[in-house]
């Protein structure tokens, strides 16, 4: 067992403040129950004095809550990070995860022009969006071992409009939704608008999902979703193997939870590793697609792969909030998926360069930070080795940067230690906005003091 104690202080301080960074770092969720006192101290060789001793600790400082009878669960003292005005002006945007738009955008764009004419004499309004678009998606599912017909899709205002369209479907108030932790943060609003409360199961860089507390969260709340990103997930780039994506799907046919499979990131390998299985077609399995991390994002362009029956639903609550998508954005798209497997190899070797040109700057200017090796995706979980996040995301505005703190990428607070950052920008915005980072971070480390502990890697 590693070392977590450190060389002086009394071991129930040391017990408590791993745990606790382990609780601000997302990797205890929070609402988890933490082992019982004789169980944690039989695990760790302790007397349960000193557990009861570290427990106590967390209790007074608001990190933990215990009831009689039920166990101890995570918690934070406080209403969690930062929030930043969206707004504001930069001009350096490291805030999204998004791609330049390719050329072929552009040459797409007339020949949709071209085309519109024949669509001119319908009424445009159509919850279900083109045919012709649907069948070429269609095609690339069925390409990828999922058979699909294009009445099993949806075209949506981008993948976000999908998420909040299914969220609206499926989910009373009150209802129990899984999601990651760290996780995409516009899907945790989604859920949270259409009354769900958020179930968080921790994933890491260096372990990806946490299978145990997969199974905890399934067996004791009955979801009615589960949002998940199993492809180079948003943030830490973690691909799920195929044993943990059969056992997640076991357990929610057992619970009778839909699975939400957000394939955004899907094709994004940058280390040419051969493309992972897709999650297997079931009917409580539902996909959701765009072409806002591969094409371009001012295509608004998502789609939703269900059952028919589902498909028609979403269509009839549809209306409350949009009455179908744009016709014109549709035909671009339609223009460019043929070639998609294609625009995805370019787009692979831009973000390889841009990966490892975003490495290189933070070795050299904040060789204290922990990148860890992107194996895919758009963005790399950075791990400052210090609670400054939302601290550092306000300093960087003074250096003209705008980038989104840890916190806001899990609930409640968590992830002051972690630092989001995207790679899919030109090199020379990348050094500028490496460069302003370095800057931000001389300035709160200056009177910071780091509380971090090498030697307490691992406890729970």
């Amino acid at each position: 067992m590693v070392d977590w104690r450190g060389s002086t202080g009394p071991a129930y301080l040391a017990l408590a403040d791993r745990i606790r960074l382990l609780v601000l770092d997302g990797r205890i969720p929070l609402g988890t129950r933490l082992p019982a006192e004789r169980e944690l101290a039989s695990h760790l060789g302790l007397s349960r004095t000193t557990v009861s001793a570290a427990y106590a600790e967390l209790r007074d400082s608001g990190y933990l809550e215990s009831v009689r009878g039920s166990g101890s669960t995570a918690r934070l003292p406080h209403d969690g990070g930062i929030e930043l005005d969206l707004l504001a002006d930069a001009p350096i945007d490291f805030s999204k995860a998004s791609l330049p738009a390719l050329p072929a955008v552009a040459q797409a764009a007339q020949a949709a022009v071209d085309r519109l004419p024949s669509f001119l004499p319908d009424s445009g309004f159509d919850p279900f969006g083109l045919l012709v678009l649907r069948r070429a998606i269609a095609d690339r599912y069925t390409e990828r071992g999922m058979p699909t017909d294009p009445e099993q899709l949806m075209i949506t205002v981008g993948a976000q409009s999908a998420i909040h369209l299914l969220a609206r479907t499926l989910l009373g108030r009150g209802d129990r939704a899984i999601v990651e932790s760290p996780g995409y943060p516009h899907a945790f609003d989604a859920l949270k608008a259409a009354g769900a409360r958020l179930v968080p199961v921790a994933v890491t860089t260096d372990e990806g999902w946490d299978v145990a507390g997969l199974e905890q969260a399934f067996q004791r709340t009955s979801p009615t979703v589960a949002y998940l990103m199993p492809e180079f997930h948003n943030p830490t780039g973690r691909t799920m193997d195929a044993a943990t994506r059969a056992r997640v799907l076991e357990l929610a046919q057992r619970e009778g939870t839909t699975l939400i499979v957000d394939e955004t990131m899907t094709g994004l390998g940058l280390d040419g590793q051969a493309r992972p299985d897709p999650f297997p077609v079931a009917r409580n399995v539902v996909t959701v697609g765009s072409v806002g991390k591969s094409i371009w994002g001012g295509l608004r362009i998502g789609w939703v792969r269900a059952e028919r029956d589902l498909i028609q639903r979403m269509a009839r609550a549809r209306f409350a909030s949009d009455l179908g998508t744009p016709i014109l954005d549709q035909l671009v798209v339609a223009e460019l998926v043929p070639g998609y497997e294609q625009i995805l190899a370019g787009r692979r070797a831009y973000l390889r360069q841009g990966r490892d040109h975003l490495a290189k700057r933070i070795r050299q200017h904040l060789p204290e930070w922990r990148m860890p090796h992107v194996e895919g995706g758009i963005v790399a979980w950075v791990g400052l080795g210090a609670p400054l996040s939302s601290q550092l995301a306000l300093a960087a505005r003074n250096e003209g940067l705008v980038i989104g703190a840890g916190p806001r990428f899990g609930l409640d607070g968590v992830f002051e230690r972690f630092l989001r950052i995207p790679f899919g920008m030109p090199p020379d915005q990348i050094d500028r906005g490496v460069e302003a980072l370095a800057a931000a971070w001389a300035s709160v480390t200056r009177s910071s003091i780091r509380l971090d502990d090498p030697n307490l890697a691992h406890v729970v």
